[in-house]
């Protein structure tokens, strides 16, 4: 059988959620609210939150009155998803197990957001051009696609090579590093006091930048805005923490 490919199974694994589980939601609703009023959405539009994780851009989003979709590889995150789902009742919002790289046959949106340096995971720059060609394929005439990416040359500028985090007594010893085109993270999960460690997995995310995206998406969208942090900050390659793009279809 093939190897799964690192993101389908670093992404599906307890230990991913418990290493990242200090996101803030706070600072993710303030950012839909921003993202929002640039993009000017209809009340009842429909919107495509891809690489969802477990669903929190999702539900604030379904919250807000929008129809949403969440869509990610990782079956785990789905279904705690679809639990969290259950539990607050939204009527307007489903989610499913899906691969970026294709489209989804017949179902069209006004937005899709991708959040969270959700994209860039693969081995090739073809596979990214898939990633876009499905993006303007479910696409409304005219819609909006949002990419929350990291700053790649801060980053690989100011990476910390090694930490230690602990969560719920499990020790995650991390190393980070990169080659120019990709910056990489190993992850060793330590559960227990004995040496060796219960597993290891290595994050591979591309170092793409503002010049690689716009390459990306010139083909099927017109870059409308690009900002540098959740506050919509103007993006400095240099001092920005994030690369947020925004573009609409082209006819």
């Amino acid at each position: 059988m093939p190897q799964k490919e690192w993101f389908a199974t670093w992404f599906d694994s307890p230990y991913y959620h418990l290493l990242y589980q200090h996101r803030d939601d706070n600072e993710a609703q303030l950012f839909l609210n921003k993202l929002i009023g640039v993009l000017e959405l209809k009340p009842s539009a429909r919107i495509l939150d891809l690489a969802c994780g477990k669903g929190r851009h999702s539900i604030t989003l379904a919250q807000m009155g929008f129809e949403v979709l969440g869509a990610d590889l990782a079956a785990n995150s789905i279904a705690a998803a679809q639990e969290n789902q259950n539990a607050l009742q939204l009527d307007k919002l489903q989610f499913v197990v899906h691969d970026m790289r294709k489209p989804f046959t017949g179902q069209y949106f006004a937005a899709i957001f991708n959040l969270f340096t959700s994209f860039g995971y693969f081995d090739t720059l073809e596979e990214n051009q898939a990633v876009c060609k499905a993006l303007a394929a479910m696409l409304q005439p005219g819609g909006m696609v949002v990419i929350d990416f990291l700053n790649a040359p801060k980053v690989c500028a100011a990476l910390k090579p090694t930490e230690i985090v602990i969560r719920d007594g499990i020790q995650f010893n991390i190393e980070r590093w990169h080659d120019q085109k990709h910056i990489f993270k190993k992850i060793e999960v330590r559960a227990t006091t004995e040496n060796t460690p219960n597993a290891i997995f290595t994050e591979r995310v591309q170092a793409l930048t503002l010049a690689h995206f716009e390459a990306l998406l010139s083909p099927y969208f017109e870059l409308q805005a690009t900002y540098g942090s959740y506050a919509l900050e103007a993006y400095d390659p240099t001092t920005s923490d994030r690369l947020i793009l925004i573009a609409k279809k082209k006819p």
